[in-house]
């Protein structure tokens, strides 16, 4: 209400008004009784202003019309650039909280929620969010043929049958919260009201820059919805707590004749005439928030998202335990080394999962340890951080330090000519493997604020190399301040695809910056390789058995078919190390490493593919595709290994059409054979 209508309202002057705004003047007693009717508020509220002013705004879904123009969209098209995948939910949603990390001495709190609804208790919140006003809209966008209309049209049927609701709260603590007004610039406009707005405020060290994430949360919801109440860290018209707002993302549809774009906010009317009509964020009391199952722990500053509808699109978890468990493992993967602090600085962030079936516990909250899920790698940079490296390794536990060299291409104009760029001393450690690490031998490389961003298999290790966890830390990760930094921190950003999981060519990459900045990546790629095998290479021990002169003189050359004590350790190809996923089609994709003796002619290999049974012979299934991914190439079905190449790697996918069962039912062996007529 304008200063000139309450003082009207009052048959007072907006002097007088004026002045109680500013804090010059109090209204008396009976002046605060007269406010509070023109207001339609408790008296005793504007009298003693001891408690927060419910509003008597009504709450209420705002449908977006469609547009004049007749355009229409099927469909938020940022939902679909990432999968409807908990994992890829769980890296998108720390990522933005991580960024946001408010009080930079302390870790943010990330909380993960998952509450199965039923009976009573769906019946309650269903109510709560006024699910008698949206339902008419659900059933109008399900009509269509499209991919989003067929989803919901099965997320109704689901919900009308099992009577069941899975949430997911998604919080943080110790974060910016949606601070800024409701339709200008801001973290709420960017989040609630926009797409591809980024709008991270961390000084450089986000890890987000598409504004592409959010996303990732209303994808999670088979239903488009998710509800929002954040605490704030700045003030907005005067509160911090309980800035509650919904937003839904619907296909365009039709509905009694009107025609809706398909986004739609939850919240109260808006007053303003430039907005009539429309929702916006209110401020909620404790009765509202609890029953929407969006009541936070305390008063720290963040944001609650609660996904309405959540499942995993991937099949991987569908069980509460399968669920909670993949978004446990997931935050471990993505974010063990923000979680992890010593003595020249702290962990920049915790993480825990719980799940609720109607309000009772039925997994206890689970905080999540990256020293258990990733014991080597959470020694080596533990030791990085209490400044206990060394520069060679003599012992199993050591962690050892290398630099790596990262040239930074200049900025398109701002360079020299001939200016190759500036170089950033990256940071290489290197530890041996635990023994039950699945996957080792990497190098699992970060900046920033320490999220994962990729992993990287050194090329041509020294025959013999014991497994081994490597860690790269660039930019900001390097604990490190300097012009070098901040450069190697936006260049490496720039490098990165919406899903922030390589370092490779982007277009961002090549119109800032000047030609050959592709080239530097590749050089950085393999100084990391050449890092790795120093390293590594001064782990083998001295050799022994006598005089050089003498041992050559009492070599024998084993080769494949030699037998008898003459034979060497390894005188044929073996398989060394195997990746494999079971696709949707029910292929098999096997990534394969193989370690080769040296020889002098070429390998030429068969890899053949079967399913393992409990008795009998082993039934061979067929390659739908076969290619060559490192130090070697694919001839006719066969696998060519030139002279001298001590390591390779190759890709494999099984066709489902020669499968005897179901390939998610069987275990695959993989063999290499010697090629009928190859050589060596």
């Amino acid at each position: 209400m304008k200063q000139v209508e309450l003082a009207q309202r009052l048959g007072l002057t907006r002097a007088a008004v004026s002045a109680w705004i500013t804090g010059r003047a109090e209204p008396r007693e009976e002046i605060k009784r007269a406010i509070a009717s023109v207001f339609d508020i408790d008296p005793a509220s504007v009298y003693n202003r001891t408690a927060d002013i419910a509003s008597a705004l009504p709450r209420q879904w705002h449908h977006r019309p469609a547009h004049a123009d007749g355009g229409r969209e099927y469909g938020n098209a940022a939902a679909f650039a990432f999968d409807a995948d908990l994992s890829v939910l769980a890296r998108e949603a720390t990522q933005n909280s991580l960024d946001e990390r408010l009080d930079r001495t302390a870790p943010v709190r990330v909380r993960y929620v998952l509450h199965e609804l039923s009976g009573e208790h769906l019946d309650a919140f269903l109510t709560a969010m006024r699910w008698e006003d949206l339902r008419p809209h659900y059933e109008a966008a399900a009509v269509g043929g499209q991919k989003v209309s067929r989803s919901l049209r099965a997320a109704l049927d689901d919900l009308d049958e099992q009577r069941s609701l899975l949430l997911l709260r998604v919080e943080d603590y110790n974060a910016a919260g949606l601070t800024g007004p409701e339709y200008q610039d801001g973290r709420y406009a960017a989040v609630v009201r926009r797409q591809l707005d980024s709008h991270k405020q961390a000084g450089g060290r986000a890890g987000g820059s598409y504004g592409l994430g959010k996303a990732t949360l209303w994808a999670t919801s088979r239903l488009g919805l998710v509800l929002v109440n954040s605490t704030l860290s700045e003030p907005h018209e005067g509160r911090l707590e309980r800035r509650v707002v919904g937003r839904l993302d619907l296909p365009w549809h039709e509905l009694d004749g009107e025609a809706y774009a398909g986004p739609a906010w939850f919240g109260e009317a808006e007053p303003e005439p430039l907005h009539k009509g429309v929702s916006r964020s209110w401020w909620a009391d404790e009765n509202e928030v609890s029953a929407l199952h969006l009541s936070r722990q305390g008063s720290a500053p963040g944001t609650s998202f609660l996904i309405v509808g959540a499942h995993d699109a991937s099949g991987d978890a569908e069980t509460l335990q399968e669920m909670h468990d993949k978004i446990v493992r997931s935050l471990a993967d993505g974010f063990w080394a923000a979680m992890i602090g010593g003595r020249s600085a702290g962990a920049l962030m915790e993480a825990s999962v719980t799940t609720l079936r109607n309000g009772h516990v039925l997994v206890t909250e689970e905080r999540v340890d990256p020293h258990a899920h990733h014991p080597a790698l959470g020694r080596a940079l533990q030791a990085y951080l209490d400044g206990e490296t060394v520069s060679e390794l003599t012992a199993g536990d050591q962690v050892a330090l290398a630099e790596v060299p990262l040239v930074v291409s200049p900025l398109k104009g701002r360079g020299r000519t001939r200016d190759k760029g500036r170089e950033h001393p990256a940071v290489l450690l290197l530890t041996a493997a635990a023994d039950r690490d699945e996957r080792h031998s990497r190098v699992v490389c970060m900046r920033g604020n320490r999220m994962t961003i990729t992993e990287q298999r050194p090329r041509e290790l020294p025959l013999g190399t014991a497994p081994f966890q490597a860690v790269l830390l660039a930019g900001y990760a390097t604990g490190r301040v300097g012009e070098d930094v901040e450069l190697a921190e936006a260049f490496l950003r720039a490098s990165e695809p919406p899903e922030h999981d390589r370092w490779d060519r982007t277009e961002e990459l090549t119109s800032l910056y000047e030609r050959g900045a592709l080239s530097r990546l590749k050089e950085f790629r393999a100084e990391i390789d050449k890092a790795v095998r120093g390293l590594v290479g001064r782990r083998e021990a001295a050799p022994t058995g006598g005089p050089a002169a003498l041992r050559e003189l009492l070599k024998l050359d084993g080769g494949v078919g030699a037998t008898g004590a003459g034979r060497r350790s390894q005188g044929f190809p073996v398989v060394r190390s195997v990746q494999a996923r079971v696709e949707e089609s029910g292929a098999w994709n096997v990534t394969v490493g193989l370690k080769l003796p040296d020889a002098e002619d070429p390998w030429v290999l068969t890899p053949v593919a079967k399913f393992d049974v409990r008795s009998g012979g082993r039934p061979a299934v067929g390659w739908a595709l076969l290619t060559a991914s490192d130090h070697c190439r694919v001839d006719n079905g066969n696998l060519v290994v030139e002279p001298g190449v001590r390591a390779a790697v190759f890709t494999g996918v099984t066709d489902p059409a020669t499968h005897p069962v179901q390939g998610g039912f069987a275990r695959l062996v993989v063999d290499v054979q010697k090629a009928r007529g190859g050589a060596a």
